[in-house]
């Protein structure tokens, strides 16, 4: 086991050791977790305080610093199951979750061990085990619901090593900063977030999910080759002739409740998961305590480089909410009704993408106009999703559902008989075999980050557009500056103007706004330079 070169990425960041040819808890925690599985007549843990010092207690047995897990933290714990929450809740809590969830952690070897041994079979020879996906290492992982629900239940007991974390641009990933409560009265947002993830953990108790989720890394090379995508400059979006997909404005209702399917954009930090474990509340971290299965992949993903996405593809919804920031509440338990595709993953297609915070009246400049396209153009762009060898790229082809070729009918850009080789082999395997699906998406990198969102929709529309996607389906949030985006839609649509015409228009306006030649916001301008 300790031989594979993917266990020996994460074993690290993982609480299990490697002995002989298995993974094994520590004797010392194996005790404590079978101690707690036992219910809290054997285990005395009835409350937040009694679990926290068991979570100490194991900590130091992991030879992690359990100093880590200081005062404030244990009061958190305390305060949320022994003060917030009522004691009916708090007692079903460790009496029925806490016993179960030790239970799941004591079969985490084994299935690391079946996870290991099937990762090689679950895409005909495609590495999809779990391990560190770093920064332009484009490649997929493959995590069982019952896996990633093991791997959540470490964080919530803080079993992780956090030491060596941040020096590969990993997040931290422990839940005890997520119960850093600081008083019962300001607090309400994040009891909220932490009242999403006990609702998950009590489902997965009651009853496990048998699906899958995938985590994929998705890359744009920077390099050039003239028979794929590279990273494209502005003279490819200025020359395209690609026609505008057609968009659909929804001034009301959330991404994740829209009914069509369609890849569903994340706003996403360019760590994956941002603020999630931490005080804040942002449309992302909101994402990622209902749907909790996206947290896993905040333990192997580092941070996105500027021509990388994350697409993860099977998350299951798990709670109901309301409002947004300091607004927002758990609303109860919800029911996912998404089918399954092929590989037993959820229909639920994520996209996280980052956009450039805090850019000011930098954004108006070609250099930052042409990172947020391409951003969005990394994650949107649709691919059969070949072998992840390092000399293979995204195929520059007419069609952008690869998959609807036959191997005689495909086009051949390939200048070289090897690369040649390893595309045709890697056509056995084809992850998306649907049709090609739209993007849901929203005020991308507007609301803290300080982007200007008449500019980011018609980034995106130009993104969306470019890469094949049929429609944009767009949530503004109420938004006032968008109040008008119809009319403009309208117009460009009249217009019939392609994605290089409206690249052209878009960079004509940001050169007059950066060097203040004009006030007007996007949408007048363009109506004025239409009009005209």
């Amino acid at each position: 086991m300790e031989k594979r070169e993917d266990l020996r990425s994460i074993l690290q960041y993982l609480p299990l050791v490697a002995q002989s040819s298995s993974l094994v808890w520590p004797p010392s925690v194996e005790e404590e977790l079978q101690t707690m599985s036992r219910g809290p007549s054997e285990s005395m843990v009835n409350s937040g305080e009694r679990l926290a010092l068991h979570m100490k207690n194991m900590k130091r047995s992991l030879s992690l610093n359990p100093s880590d897990l200081a005062d404030y933290e244990l009061k958190g714990y305390a305060l949320y199951f022994d003060k917030k929450i009522s004691r009916e809740e708090s007692a079903k809590f460790f009496d029925e979750v806490v016993p179960a969830l030790c239970g799941l952690l004591l079969q985490l070897p084994s299935m690391l061990e079946t996870h290991y041994q099937n990762a090689e079979h679950v895409l005909d020879g495609i590495t999809s085990g779990l391990r560190l996906l770093g920064p332009q290492e484009a490649g997929i992982v493959f995590l069982s619901q019952e896996l990633i629900a093991a791997l959540l239940a470490c964080s919530f007991f803080c079993l992780f090593p956090e030491v060596g974390r941040g020096l590969k641009h990993l997040q931290r990933i422990n839940f005890d900063e997520l119960f850093v409560l600081p008083s019962m009265h300001h607090c309400s947002k994040q009891e909220n977030k932490i009242r999403c993830l006990i609702n998950y953990f009590g489902r997965i108790c009651r009853c496990m999910p048998t699906g899958f989720v995938s985590f994929e890394r998705k890359i744009l090379p920077l390099e050039h080759h003239p028979g794929y995508i590279s990273y494209p400059e502005a003279d490819y979006w200025a020359k395209s002739i690609t026609p505008l997909c057609s968009v659909e404005i929804h001034t009301s209702g959330a991404i994740e409740d829209q009914p069509r399917e369609a890849l569903e954009v994340d706003f996403a930090d360019e760590y994956f998961g941002g603020l999630t474990l931490s005080y804040d509340t942002l449309q992302e971290e909101i994402r990622f305590v209902i749907n909790p299965e996206l947290i896993a992949g905040m333990i192997f993903l580092p941070r996105m480089d500027a021509n990388e996405a994350i697409e993860i593809v099977g998350v299951e919804r798990f709670s109901r909410y309301t409002g947004y920031g300091p607004s927002f509440q758990y609303a109860g338990d919800y029911t996912d009704k998404k089918g399954l595709d092929i590989f037993r993953r959820r229909k639920t297609r994520v996209i996280a993408i980052d956009a450039l915070p805090g850019p000011g009246i930098t954004q108006y400049k070609l250099d930052a106009l042409l990172r947020e396209v391409n951003k969005a153009f990394t994650g949107y762009l649709h691919q059969c999703k070949y072998r992840m060898d390092a000399s293979l790229r995204i195929p520059l082809e007419t069609d952008t559902n690869p998959s609807s070729y036959t191997h005689s009918e495909r086009p051949d850009p390939l200048p070289s008989a090897s690369l040649r080789q390893v595309v045709e082999s890697s056509q056995r395997w084809c992850i998306d075999h649907e049709e090609i699906i739209g993007v849901a998406t929203g005020n991308w990198g507007c609301g803290v980050f300080g982007g200007d969102p008449e500019l980011k929709i018609m980034l995106q529309w130009l993104a969306v557009s470019q890469s094949g996607r049929p429609f944009m389906s767009y949530y503004t949030f109420g938004l006032q500056s968008l109040q008008n985006i119809n009319q403009v839609i309208e117009r460009v649509t009249m217009q019939e103007l392609t994605v290089g015409d409206l690249w052209n228009k878009v960079v004509e306006y940001c050169e007059e706004r950066f060097i203040r030649k004009t006030r007007l916001g996007f949408f007048s301008w363009l109506i004025t330079s239409l009009s005209a």
